[in-house]
């Protein structure tokens, strides 16, 4: 059986839907981010060094990172149905889109969330280079969406469960509104079913909220 080790308010929703959209059996180890310094637990290193989430066990296998996890999911249990052919030219864009996610738009996210968290907003470099960035890669997000249900091809994909955790950052700072494109894909992605028992979920295992 998959188990995942899920902490709260984490990236690992991306893997509790995931798990959710692919039906197979799971097992959820739930972890509690600190009331004070919103950093996961120590006991979360007993399974990976980093102690960071989600972490997966499968197969006497421990795997970290989000990306990862999403890939190695999908080709085992549903390839036909959550990937893009290998063959296909919609495979490369896939794999632009996973990576996307976290090797680009996550970092002015980030950047933006510690920077108001340190109270840094004078730093006018920061700010710029935060601003402008941003609004480059949202922009080409919301032309890439323009008329699309999903992020590649016209099925639901990896790279689709991929982008829903910055979409969720996007919408609680209410920087949706500019990039109509974006929210109504992130509208359309929220009223799929696994989508909403993924959720559901997070707001049990949650003992913040």
């Amino acid at each position: 059986m998959i188990k995942l080790h899920h902490l709260n308010q984490s990236r690992s929703l991306r893997t509790l839907w995931l798990l959710e959209e692919l039906g197979q059996p799971y097992e959820v180890i739930s972890y509690q981010r600190d009331a004070k310094t919103h950093l996961a637990p120590e006991s979360l290193k007993k399974i990976h060094p980093l102690g960071k989430s989600p972490v997966i066990e499968l197969d006497d296998l421990v795997i970290a990172e989000s990306g990862a996890i999403t890939q190695v999911l999908i080709e085992r249990f549903a390839p036909e149905r959550l990937r893009p052919a290998l063959d296909s030219k919609d495979y490369a864009r896939y794999l632009q889109w996973m990576d996307f996610s976290e090797s680009s738009l996550m970092v002015p996210l980030l950047l933006e969330l510690f920077t108001q968290s340190a109270g840094v907003n004078d730093n006018e470099f920061l700010t710029g280079y935060i601003a402008k960035e941003k609004h480059n890669l949202l922009s080409y997000l919301n032309n890439e969406l323009k008329e699309k249900t999903y992020i590649v091809g016209d099925k639901l994909t990896g790279a689709d469960f991929m982008l829903s955790f910055d979409l969720i950052m996007l919408a609680q700072r209410g920087l949706l509104d500019d990039y109509m494109h974006i929210k109504t894909y992130a509208d359309s992605l929220s009223g799929i079913d696994s989508y909403q028992r993924a959720l559901a979920l997070e707001a049990k295992y949650d003992a913040s909220k």
